[in-house]
């Protein structure tokens, strides 16, 4: 291994065998969404775009969800409202609070983000085979409840 290797890359942590992969994933996805006009989108904006709810969301909402600062949560938001693909509105429950809001741009951007997502994971079950794929899945789905159980179980 190379000195530059981190060590929980050297100890082959499960963090660590899940980063490199999401990486390499997100890299393409961010490649494919540039090649399609999407050009100012980096994977820190799915900070916003994973946490936004269909009828808009307050930004201390996605800044929790996010595990963001307000502020660095508000950059974003400002970021991805210069470049048209978020508006902020009055929230209509609530006079004083504000809804941060897919407009038409932000909707094709998911759209486009979904279908790079899809077209990657076909890339690599071409590789993988569609059943190490599902089994991948199914890995990742038990991994997920095992861990929420644990971390229930400590509280």
């Amino acid at each position: 291994m190379s000195s530059a290797t981190s060590f929980p890359e050297q100890a082959r942590t499960l963090g660590a065998l899940l980063r490199a992969p999401y990486r390499l994933l997100s890299e393409r996805v961010y490649t494919c969404l540039a090649e399609k006009g999407f050009k100012e989108i980096r994977p820190a904006h799915s900070a916003v775009f994973r946490h936004i709810s269909p009828s808009g969301s307050r930004l201390t909402t996605l800044a929790d969800e996010a595990g963001l600062t307000k502020q660095s949560m508000a950059y974003l938001v400002d970021h991805l409202c210069k470049h048209k693909y978020l508006c902020v509105a009055p929230d209509p429950d609530d006079g004083r609070a504000r809804l941060v809001r897919l407009t038409a741009r932000g909707r094709a951007l998911i759209d486009a983000l979904l279908a790079a997502s899809t077209a990657v994971e076909r890339d690599v079950a071409k590789v993988m085979g569609k059943e190490q794929i599902e089994s991948l899945r199914q890995c990742l789905t038990a991994l997920q409840t095992a861990l929420l159980g644990n971390a229930k179980a400590d509280n």
